[in-house]
Order: structure tokens, then sequence, then C-alpha cells
């Protein structure tokens, strides 16, 4: 992933996501509708196939993992907070728009992504319950990687190793392009935002920052190897869920704030971000994710004292919350014309092209 980066840039990085993109709405289509196809189409039986494998009728009955608490009912909700906020904040989405030539386009981009993205979680639920059905809860646990290999089982059962190729091609290809996208957004950041605008004042050329992102591609390399093999062997879907939830809280609510909130300051946006991201990291380490259960990535200690599993729904108002003190606290007040400049701009498009090139 560090030498694609290097090598591909922002365009390689784009073309991976691309098909990435097609091979996995394809490879979830097919499996989709072979499962769906074994029970002639009917989804009750597929459901009804699921119960019997699993010898427990509560597998369709809403509150087995979330509900039977009070405290997982928090979690569930905090869960949904971070999953459907998170993706609206995440680095490498937000930058697509600075790869497509037109404002028309972004948007074109966004209504497509909704419908494909809509589409591939319900192929998920079919493709859970075929999992449950077909492979069997214990395989798929007693498996290397745990809960991870169910897609992975499902295709070796549906089509042998050639479909369990493919599927492994193509969740090879997913991480490829989500990782690479994270990179290369994060070194671009830091190099135009922190390394030229902060630590060379504005004076940095345009190689200069090229150099200074392609060093800092090798360094997140080495840190994401390093956190890989930390969280080695936990659930990869919970994972993503702690990703979407610092995401939603550092960067959402400036964001929300900067498009809609003409009064919106500079020290709103830091303590907002920081705050936030701060929060949300704070809860996750004192969470039964990282001690103190049966699946933390440290069990011979406990230094829990977090309960919720996912910290959206603290650290995500916290962050909104945060925004707004800082800027009704903030005696110096933004350029009334850059912000109506912003809001034009988000509204009608206008004057995106500019940026965009820029």
């Amino acid at each position: 992933m560090i030498m694609y980066v290097l090598i591909g840039g922002m365009k390689g990085t784009t073309w991976v996501q691309i098909i990435k993109a097609i091979l996995l709405i394809a490879g979830a289509a097919v499996m989709t509708l072979w499962v769906l196809a074994i029970y002639g189409f009917n989804l009750s039986s597929l459901l009804g196939a699921a119960v019997e494998t699993a010898n427990n009728p509560a597998v369709l009955n809403p509150g087995l993992q979330y509900g039977k608490t009070e405290t997982s009912k928090l979690d569930f909700m905090s869960l949904g907070l971070a999953l459907v906020l998170g993706t609206a904040a995440l680095p490498h989405v937000l930058m697509r728009f600075y790869t497509v030539p037109t404002a028309k386009e972004a948007r074109k981009s966004v209504v497509w992504s909704i419908w494909l993205i809509g589409l591939f979680y319900l192929f998920t639920l079919v493709l859970g319950y075929g999992a449950a059905a077909l492979v069997g809860a214990e395989t798929i646990k007693s498996a290397p990687g745990g809960v991870n290999s169910a897609a992975p089982l499902l295709a070796f059962f549906l089509g042998g190793p050639l479909l369990l190729g493919f599927i492994s091609a193509v969740a090879f290809a997913t991480i490829l392009a989500v990782v690479a996208g994270l990179t290369i957004t994060a070194a671009a950041s830091f190099a135009h935002d922190i390394y030229a605008s902060v630590i060379a004042k504005g004076k940095a050329d345009a190689d200069t920052e090229v150099k200074v992102a392609r060093r800092t591609v090798v360094v997140i390399g080495v840190l994401a190897i390093l956190g890989g093999i930390l969280a080695n062997g936990q659930n990869v879907a919970f994972l993503v869920a702690l990703a979407f939830a610092v995401a939603a809280s550092a960067n959402l609510p400036t964001i929300i704030y900067s498009l809609f909130w003409r009064k919106f300051t500079t020290q709103g946006a830091i303590w907002s971000m920081y705050g936030g991201l701060g929060a949300a990291i704070v809860l996750i380490i004192f969470s039964p994710v990282v001690s103190g259960g049966a699946t933390s990535m440290i069990k011979d200690v406990n230094f829990a004292f977090f309960p919720l599993s996912n910290p959206g729904i603290v650290s995500i108002p916290l962050a909104f919350f945060l925004g707004w003190l800082g800027t009704v606290l903030d005696k110096k007040r933004e350029d009334t014309a850059k912000q109506a400049e912003m809001e034009v701009r988000s509204l009608t498009g206008v004057g995106a092209e500019k940026a965009v090139d820029h």
C-alpha cells in the first residue's frame, strides 16, 4: 500500500477505488443471488434455515446482541449514530469531491453512491443470514479470522476455491483502496495544511509539498502496520464502527457549522475538532473494547470505566456543544463576506470549479 500510494498518487488511488467498487458490488450481487436461488428466492425460507442451523429462534429476534440491558440499548444507539454520521465525515470520502470536474458531477456522484451503498447493505443482510444458514456460526467462529471469515467461508461453500479466490481478491482490493485513500488524504493534509502553512509559513513550493507528502506516506504506513498488528484478531466491522465514531466526532460538527452557521468562528472549529477527537479516543481507550472483556484487545487487565463499546452517543454531541461554546465565547468574528461566499458555493456550486482546479 505504501508503494502504491508513492507511485500511483491520487490518480492511482482513484482508479483502484473505482475498480474496487465495481468488483465489490458485482461479487456481493453474485453471492446474494446465489444464496437466494438456493432457497427459491424466498427470504422467509432463508431466515428459517438460519434459525434451524443455529438451533436458536432468537437469531431473528431483536435484542440478541443489543437490547437486553439499558447499556446495550445505548450502545446500539451509539453505533447507529457513528455509522450514519461518520460516513459524512470520513476524510477519504470527503476528498473524493476534489476528483470530479464540476459541482454538478459531485452531486451526481453522491446520488450514485447513496444508491450503491444502500444496495450493498441490503446484500449484506442476505449474505449474513446465508452464512449463518449454510456455513454455521460455530464453523465461522472457529475459522482463522473468526467472525471476519463469514463472507469468505460462504464464498467457498457456494463456488469453491474459484469464488473464494475472487472474493479474497475483492477484499484485498477494498483494503488497499480504503487505506490508500486515507493515507493520501492524511499525507496531503499534513503537507499542505501543517507543513506549508504552519512550519514553512507559506513559503514552501509545490515540489517541496509533494516531497513532504511522500515522506508522510511512509510514516503513516509504518504506523498503520503497527496498529494492524495491535488489532490483529479483532472484529474488523467493529473497528470500522469506531473509526466512523472518531470521524463523526472530529469532523462532522465543523462541517455542519461551517456550512449553515454564519457566526461560526475558527475558535469554535478548533474546540470542536480537538474536543470531539480527544473525547472519542479517550472513551475508546477506557471502554470494554480495549480492556476488561472476553473480546477486548487487552484481556488480562481491566481499566475500563466507560460502559459503552462505541463512544459516538457521547463524543458527537459533545463536539457539537464545544463548537457552539467556542464560537459564542470567541470575541473575534470571522469575515462575513468569506462566509457568504462559502454558503453560496455550498448551495449552488458557483466557484467550486476554481477550487477543484486549484
